[in-house]
């Protein structure tokens, strides 16, 4: 009755690039915080907490939710809930960020990879709870608990490479190794679920909104907040350029 891929792979496809993308600019952000100071320092970690924990993870969710389905019973979603769910995520990101980047130490990061894990499992059974439909979705606490080691080992591992690499294109390899890690946590919680339909079906669908509802607020704000960011990338690029070619003309 339950089928994950309503629209073939384009919706796994999209996710996966949506969360590489995110975590690949948050990786990037995360490392400006390390050597800013001040306001300075806040806002990088605010937009790194957007783009890992909103982005790479809760708009991943959601994009890869739009190819489930359930024969013959209508889904809806509470929008109040949606949006906490990613409210969440980004909330949990930024308290893991702050620790493991104001002591970064074994310790810290690990803690902090156990406080980020529990916030996207969080994120990802509160947006299941946001689900409107006419029965009943059951959680195997099997797939549970693998969802759970991976979200925590996903959630450490990002914050490693958030404070150890440096290189473009050590982030990037970590940005793909993170959309992978997010794709099955998220998948292997779905894979957990059943359905039991209500003994007696309403003719009018649940309440709440459907996907294309959410769909377009959800791309048009993704669109913007990504050029947004990829422009204060550039700039700081193109600063840091300008800083290494002062001081090698200084030393000259």
């Amino acid at each position: 009755m339950i089928d994950h891929f309503a629209y073939g792979w384009w919706t796994p496809a999209i996710a996966y690039v949506l969360s590489v993308t995110g975590s690949f600019i948050g990786l990037r952000f995360a490392l400006l915080s390390r050597d800013a100071a001040g306001a300075g320092r806040w806002l990088w970690l605010t937009l790194s907490a957007a783009c890992l924990g909103g982005t790479a993870i809760w708009s991943m969710h959601f994009v890869a939710m739009m190819g489930f389905r359930v024969q013959g019973a209508p889904i809806r979603y509470d929008t109040t809930l949606t949006i906490l769910s990613g409210l969440l995520a980004i909330g949990v990101m930024f308290v893991a960020l702050t620790l493991a980047t104001t002591r970064p130490t074994k310790p810290w990061i690990i803690s902090g990879g156990l406080i980020a894990g529990a916030g996207v499992v969080g994120m990802h059974y509160m947006g299941m709870a946001s689900m409107n439909v006419h029965g009943h979705l059951h959680h195997d606490p099997v797939y549970v608990g693998a969802a759970c080691v991976i979200a925590v080992s996903a959630a450490t591992t990002a914050l490693w490479f958030a404070l150890n690499v440096r290189r473009a294109s050590y982030s990037l390899l970590a940005a793909l190794l993170m959309g992978i890690a997010v794709s099955a946590m998220h998948y292997t919680g779905m894979f957990g679920m059943s359905f039991t339909a209500a003994e007696q079906v309403p003719l009018t669908p649940p309440p709440g909104a459907n996907t294309s509802d959410l769909l377009l607020p959800l791309i048009t704000g993704l669109f913007v907040f990504l050029m947004v960011c990829s422009l204060f990338l550039l700039l700081n690029a193109g600063e840091d350029n300008k800083s290494r070619h002062r001081d090698r003309n200084n030393v000259g």
